[in-house]
């Protein structure tokens, strides 16, 4: 970087000065520090815009300098400030391992926030972190870092890369409400699903084919009409291939809840009203959750997915969830309360609405029971 200034002696606009500054500052083409400014870019600054000393000069060379080391410390680090690394540091050093909770919606988030076995951290209570805000604290002894996705697949499955990506999580606990699929279990039921599958992947044919017609891509191996689910085992580097199965969630949380859960008693009566369910709901392991971008309020889509793949609990978010902590080999458990018969057709009339805020604690009191008994658990690795 080179420096001129040149000195010169002209009439002023403003009077009867006989000096005038005009400092011209070269970014040379040899110069690499401020390419980005631009080679050769010159910047005057005459008696026309006022009376400029050379001081003044400097100092924006040193307010540009200043930019510029900024933005390629920015850029090195991916957009996340020194601070913010440090910060993500120091709770990783403190707080780690953590319990990862991944909720999708405020309403299924606010009753953790108010309940007392949640206890908010007192040194880093919070970190924003590229558009997402993690909430550290401890639950039964157990240190938490919680974090709140947003509607739907990609901010499901974004939201728990970050979390991974960031943070020491030895696990990670997804819960919330569902629509139910399954005529055989109830609202306010809280379900356990053993696979969740991916249904948001469509393969629309043209008119006039049929099921024996080859798909288009089918050949590639990208997806299968057999399960229904994304052959994502295909792009998953090291590790044990297995194949296009749905996703499993960890044996080992599966059997905590099974063994801890079952038969856990859960309120029949929406809080501070007459308005109860035919019988207390309860926790029950299922087989099959089904996710995709979809809300089903349709009896005949509700019968078809039950009846094609199995599904109990359908949702938008927990197969998003179930795959990026597969691909990192990271335990996981889903936990969805049931608010409502997808589609319509129990006797309890419009039950998302009358049973949407039962459903949601009942999640979260399931999710407050079962993260304690972590607090021994040390596996880092899926079973």
């Amino acid at each position: 970087m080179v420096m001129r200034v040149a000195k010169g002696k002209k009439k002023s606009h403003f009077g009867d000065e006989h000096r005038e500054h005009t400092t011209i500052i070269r970014d040379l083409a040899s110069s690499s520090d401020l390419q980005d400014i631009g080679e050769g870019t010159l910047i005057y600054s005459t008696m026309a815009a006022g009376v400029v000393n050379n001081r003044q000069q400097v100092a924006m060379v040193i307010v540009m300098l200043a930019a510029a080391v900024l933005m390629a410390a920015t850029t090195a680090e991916g957009f996340i400030s020194g601070k913010t690394w440090r910060d993500i540091r120091r709770v990783n050093r403190e707080g780690g391992p953590f319990v990862g909770l991944v909720v999708p919606n405020a309403y299924e988030m606010d009753p953790v926030l108010k309940s007392p076995s949640f206890s908010p951290s007192h040194t880093v209570p919070y970190l924003d972190v590229q558009g997402r805000r993690f909430r550290f604290g401890t639950i039964g002894g157990q240190n938490v870092v919680m974090v709140m996705t947003g509607l739907a697949m990609l901010n499901a499955g974004l939201t728990t890369q970050l979390l991974l990506s960031l943070f020491n999580v030895k696990g990670i606990v997804h819960w919330g409400i569902a629509g139910n699929a399954n005529e055989d279990l109830q609202i306010g039921d809280v379900t356990i699903a053993e696979q969740w599958a991916h249904l948001s992947l469509w393969n629309w044919q043209r008119h006039g084919d049929g099921p024996e017609t080859e798909l288009a891509l089918e050949a590639a191996g990208d997806y299968t009409r057999e399960l229904g689910a994304l052959n994502f085992s295909d792009y998953t580097t090291g590790g044990d291939h297995q194949g296009n199965t749905l996703n499993s969630i960890c044996a080992r949380y599966l059997a905590i809840a099974a063994e801890k859960l079952e038969g856990m008693e859960l309120p029949a009566c929406v809080n501070g009203t007459t308005t109860c369910l035919p019988r207390a709901p309860r926790v029950v392991r299922v087989s099959h959750g089904c996710s995709a971008n979809v809300f089903v309020d349709n009896a005949a889509y509700r019968q078809f997915v039950r009846s094609r793949f199995g599904c109990s609990p359908v949702e938008m978010e927990s197969a998003a969830v179930a795959l990026v902590a597969r691909q990192l080999g990271v335990p996981f458990l889903t936990i969805r309360s049931l608010s409502d018969l997808a589609g319509g057709g129990s006797e309890l009339g419009n039950e998302a609405a009358a049973f949407h805020g039962i459903a949601a604690q009942n999640a979260v009191d399931v999710m407050l029971k079962f993260v304690p008994l972590l607090a021994g658990d040390h596996h880092v690795a899926e079973d």
